[in-house]
């Protein structure tokens, strides 16, 4: 069975922007390629790059579990799971380190990025842990992977380890392919449509997380960064701050571009800004009521120990089938 693999760090909380242009997406492509299996994982190991209180990750874990299961997901082609409760992930990540070379993950934007903003106490898995991204996928012979924009270079290297491993001991891996959304892909800021949205953006005001309450979600939108031409229309150049707000309406309703701009004409920002919370309001709610249903039940904890069964016999194969291949332990009959 051909397969389909994503994970989200349980850092901060789940914002909008991740909603739109990850989660949604996912639970579209479980209708489109309804004969792939899924393996959607909590990737707590990739919090360990930078501090963290132990007793706010497991609630973040389980948050987080909980929203991706609330936001739509089916359960019948899906493997949900916690990615450190399978040692297999930090066993592969290891394997590909030791074929991963220093330029190239000195390359990562986002290592660059992250060690300029933090000078003193760079942990070394900031640096090597596009090795353990690559396990992630590598280990379930991912055929796709659903990544935005900024995460391209990540599955390049992904892409290219595999290859240099196949290359060298012939075939091991699947070669992923990326998935990148048509629509909201990257969600930018509420405060400041140059940067994407971010769960650890300071400006709280910057973001709409789901799980915010109905009277936030409306302030947010209405104090969102737009422009003094109150003329709605999209234009990224010239309207960056509205034409996010018009991304986040496009990636709900499936509405187009031209359907919005002439439902606006002789209007203003006001009435689209009202209505656009609604409309957010209206895709939350249902949301939130899921999610206080799960958090605190039985029924995660089943999906949860289901998700890491059925990940746990793939990727320990995989890892078998490596150490193998490279001479590790004792040889067996």
């Amino acid at each position: 069975m051909k397969t389909i693999v994503s994970g989200i760090q349980p850092t901060g909380s789940l914002n909008i922007g991740t909603y739109l242009g990850s989660i949604k997406n996912f639970v579209k492509l479980q209708k489109i390629y309804s004969d792939y299996h899924f393996y959607l994982f909590i990737a707590d190991l990739h919090a360990l790059t930078t501090p963290m209180d132990a007793k706010k990750l497991r609630q973040k874990i389980k948050e987080l579990a909980a929203l991706y299961l609330a936001c739509g997901l089916e359960r019948e082609n899906l493997s949900l799971f916690v990615q450190s409760e399978l040692p297999a992930h930090s066993q592969m990540g290891y394997l590909l380190q030791c074929h991963a070379y220093m330029g190239e993950l000195e390359r990562m934007t986002q290592y660059k990025d992250k060690a300029q903003k933090q000078t003193d106490g760079i942990r070394s898995s900031l640096f090597t842990y596009p090795a353990l991204m690559a396990a992630d996928i590598l280990l379930y012979d991912a055929e796709y992977v659903p990544v935005g924009d900024d995460q391209k270079q990540h599955l390049e290297l992904t892409r290219t380890l595999a290859e240099r491993i196949n290359h060298r001991y012939g075939d091991v891996f699947k070669v992923p392919k990326p998935l990148i959304p048509k629509v909201a892909s990257r969600i930018m800021s509420l405060t400041d449509p140059t940067k994407k949205m971010s769960k650890s953006d300071e400006n709280v005001k910057s973001r709409i997380n789901l799980l915010d309450d109905e009277n936030i979600i409306r302030k947010r939108i209405k104090s969102a960064v737009t422009d003094s031409d109150q003329t709605v229309r999209y234009d990224r150049e010239e309207k960056p701050g509205l034409s996010n707000l018009f991304d986040i309406r496009i990636a709900i309703t499936d509405e187009s571009v031209k359907e919005i701009e002439d439902a606006y004409e002789g209007k203003g920002y006001k009435e689209f800004k009202e209505d656009l919370g609604d409309i957010v309001v209206e895709e939350l709610l249902p949301i939130q009521k899921r999610y206080r249903e799960l958090i605190d039940s039985g029924e995660l904890d089943k999906i949860l120990d289901e998700g890491k069964k059925r990940a746990e016999q793939v990727a320990n194969k995989k890892v078998e089938k490596l150490n193998r291949i490279l001479g590790l332990g004792r040889k067996r009959k």
